[in-house]
Formats: structure tokens, sequence, C-alpha cells
């Protein structure tokens, strides 16, 4: 199994890489409990030679995006920081739909300006519209700050088949971000769709999110290969598709080494099986 997946001439991103969500406080709302952990955490990552890391200036808000400035900055060679538009936080914490063209225009520079980037890596346009809706518009509009030089490449988020292809045609698409793990398969098409076409499938929730996964072949088969359920959880994910990259998130350094561990665990061939049955039961 490949420990990295190059997607561009520029873009060569660690298939186990970290998800800065979990830096926030409660509900991804206000500072981290442990400020000091938040940046250790931060700077364990790129210490452990992982080029991947998500994020957004939602996150807090502001807050993952000011850390990782604050911890990384000026960042190491080969290090790429995805990050996403199309989304804002109440007062409440509720998410809000916010993709008109000033409004991702301003996503954009805001993520320039707190990540201290001259030009993002990567963004993603979370779409909070229907499955069946367009995306045209709104990928032109990043492709449009993608011509201005602001943003190297373009991903979607949230997004059905039909609008990955409609967002193909507006630009290049390196990667999809979904919501999809060993339980919640109903994008597995999706997933082998992006193989074959090279694009990153980007597995948003890896271990279930707030309702994390449970079942027993996986206890099982965490037991059997002496493992943590959320070890064997990522591995499948690595197994599943040559481009899946994961982005489990933590505030902790000692779940951070937990989860790096997940990328070298072998899974055998009878392993899977059963894993593969959690998905389909569902």
């Amino acid at each position: 199994m490949t420990t990295s997946l190059t997607l561009a001439p520029d873009l060569t991103l660690t298939r186990m890489g970290y998800g800065a969500m979990q830096l926030a406080g409660p509900g991804v709302m206000g500072p981290p409990k442990d400020r000091d952990e938040a940046i250790a955490v931060l700077r364990a990552v790129v210490d452990a030679g992982i080029t991947h890391i998500d994020t957004s200036d939602a996150y807090g808000p502001h807050i993952t995006n000011s850390l990782i400035r604050e911890a990384l900055h000026p960042y190491a060679e080969g290090l790429h920081i995805v990050t996403k538009v199309g989304a804002l936080r109440s007062d409440d914490g509720a998410w809000v739909q916010a993709d008109s063209r000033e409004d991702l225009r301003a996503q954009v520079h805001d993520n320039l300006n707190r990540l201290g980037l001259d030009v993002l890596d990567v963004v993603n346009l979370r779409n909070m519209q229907a499955k069946d809706s367009s995306v045209a518009e709104r990928i032109g509009v990043l492709a449009e700050l993608q011509q201005e030089g602001l943003i190297r490449h373009l991903g979607v988020s949230e997004v059905s088949r039909d609008q990955l292809d409609e967002a193909r045609k507006e630009a290049p698409i390196v990667c999809v971000q979904n919501l999809y793990n060993l339980a919640n398969r109903a994008d597995d098409d999706l997933v082998d769709t992006c193989a074959a076409a090279g694009i990153a499938f980007v597995p948003y929730f890896p271990l279930g999110g707030f309702s994390p996964l449970q079942a027993t072949a996986l206890s099982t088969v965490a037991t059997r290969l002496g493992a943590s359920e959320q070890q064997v959880a990522l591995a499948w994910l690595l197994h599943r598709s040559p481009t899946t990259l994961v982005i489990p998130g933590t505030s902790s350094r000692t779940h951070l080494t937990e989860n790096l561990a997940a990328a070298t665990l072998a899974l055998p061939t009878e392993a899977r099986t059963e894993l593969d049955r959690i998905g389909a039961a569902g």
C-alpha cells in the first residue's frame, strides 16, 4: 500500500493526513481546551512527515487556521493545507450556507489572511445545497480565483456523482470530501469513480464523527490483530481504494500517534471481508 498520492506535479499528499477540526472547542466553536497541546499536536503532525492538513476558517470560527499559522508558519516545504469554503458559522454554532460569489471570494481571502499564505494549495467547495443542485456557478467562482493565482487546485465536498461530473466540466477537480466510513457506505460507487479518474476521495468522519463506529465484527478483528478499533477502521479506508486519503482529527499527541499507526496496519483478506460486511449490513 502506497503511503502518498500524487494528484498534480505540485501536489503530493500523504494518504494519512490530519483534520484540524477537533483543535477548536466543543461543537467546533471557540478556543481549544488546551492551547499548548493544540500547538504541540500540529507540530507533531509535521514532524511525523504528514503533508496533508485539512482545515477551514469556519472551524472555531477562525480558531484552527490561527493555530495552524502560529504553530507552523513559515510552512515546511511540501506541506499542503487544504481548506473549505461555502459555509459560515452563526453565533449559536449552526452551519450557515454562504456560497454566493461575494461569500466565496471573501472566504478565500479570509483563509489566505489567517493562514498567512499568498496562495491556497487546495480549496474545497462545500456544497450545502441539495445533491441535485447545480454546482457550476459556484465552481466557476473558485476557478476565477484559481486563474487569479489565489488557488492552486480545486476540490468538492458533500456532492453527488452528477455534481462531481458537472464540476469537472468547469475546472479540474483533485479531490472529493464526503461522509464515508466503515458503516456509512452510501458513496461506494463514488469512491470507485474517483479511483478510476485519479481523484482523491477524502472521507470526513472516518471514525463515525459524533456517533463513533461500533460493531461486533470491528471489535473482533481489532482484537485478533492486536490493534484498536479506530486503527482498524482507518486501515480499512486506506485499503478500500488506492486514492483514498484519511484525515482523522485529534487534539491529543497520544491519540495522534495511535492514528498514524493505522497507516502501517496490515489487513488480511479475511479481515477485510469481515469488515466489508459491516457496511453491507447497514
